[in-house]
């Protein structure tokens, strides 16, 4: 069997990952806070704490693939306290993988570091590739810049590294799609904002398939991971009424959407920022979307 670790993989991403890979005669192995038993030697959890080097280091040896998917989730104000946990967590988690994938006497062939498509700035009219992206300063980008060079500042001549920079991943159990579904079906799935800026966004499956990909193909380097076709807010929010079958969207102006965002504890930004980031590496790659629009998309969570 293929070992694959998924470290901070308790999660919506990395519970993708393990559904996806588990049947394709992987051992995978999750670095997490909390340990538990799951009736399956093909799948364990190993404590770490993202901070130090432990015992769990051993896990890393002969394994075919490193994930790294920890961070603090950004759906918070962004006070000075959180705004910390979110850059360390992503940073000091990264640094610290990099100092285990040393001491192994047979490192991971491959290490996968997740990133962000946020790391662009917001953009109505231009395309964000690899090559041509604009990347911008303002605390969402500065995180994930400081996150990629702590990525690459990482010696590892013996381990390929590829960063993954992620759009919004829709899914069944988890992430974006669950809190706007829910807000549609009770009539509040009107555009967001002036409904303009791009939503940039992957289905579950496809991102799994990219990882798939990117792995079985040797690649190596920076990759967007989201679906070839962003669109607008409006659009968006049109066709997620069309597939729930709501026909009443009522429009949530940038005012309530920053009121809203302080009652519930996030940032608007999340919302109202414009991602139009598309995946050049990944189609000149030849990386066949099995979810290339995002009403094919949401109609296959919602039939599941």
């Amino acid at each position: 069997m293929k070992k694959m670790i998924i470290a901070g993989g308790s999660g919506f991403l990395g519970n993708a990952l393990i559904e996806y890979f588990l049947p394709k005669n992987y051992e995978i192995i999750v670095l997490s806070r909390s340990n538990k038993e799951t009736g399956n030697d093909a799948l364990r959890y190993v404590l770490w704490d993202a901070k130090t080097l432990g015992i769990w280091i051993t896990e890393l040896e002969g394994a075919a693939v490193l994930i790294n998917l920890t961070g603090k989730s950004v759906d918070c104000r962004y006070n000075e306290k959180n705004k910390a946990e979110i850059l360390n967590s992503r940073v000091t988690s990264t640094e610290v993988l990099g100092k285990a994938i040393q001491a192994c006497a047979v490192p991971p062939k491959v290490w996968m570091n997740s990133s962000t498509a946020t790391i662009y700035e917001h953009s109505l009219t231009e395309k964000m590739t690899e090559t041509n992206g604009i990347i911008g300063d303002d605390f969402s980008m500065n995180v994930a810049k400081s996150w990629e060079k702590a990525f690459q500042n990482c010696k590892t001549p013996k381990t390929i590294k590829i960063a993954l920079r992620t759009s919004i991943v829709l899914g069944k159990n988890g992430g974006a799609f669950i809190p706007l579904k829910n807000l549609a079906k009770v009539g509040l799935g009107g555009m967001q904002g002036n409904g303009t800026q791009k939503v940039s966004w992957i289905h579950e499956y496809d991102f799994c398939r990219a990882v798939e990909f990117l792995l079985e193909e040797n690649h190596t380097g920076t990759f967007n991971v989201t679906s070839p076709n962003p669109l607008p807010n409006k659009e968006f929010m049109k066709t997620l009424r069309k597939v729930l079958k709501v026909s009443i969207g009522i429009i949530q102006p940038k005012w309530l959407l920053r009121f809203g965002a302080k009652i519930i504890g996030t940032e608007a930004e999340l919302i109202l920022k414009s991602r139009f980031v598309i995946p050049e590496k990944l189609k000149v790659a030849g990386f066949q979307f099995q979810y290339p629009t995002v009403e094919k998309a949401m109609q296959e969570i919602i039939n599941r």
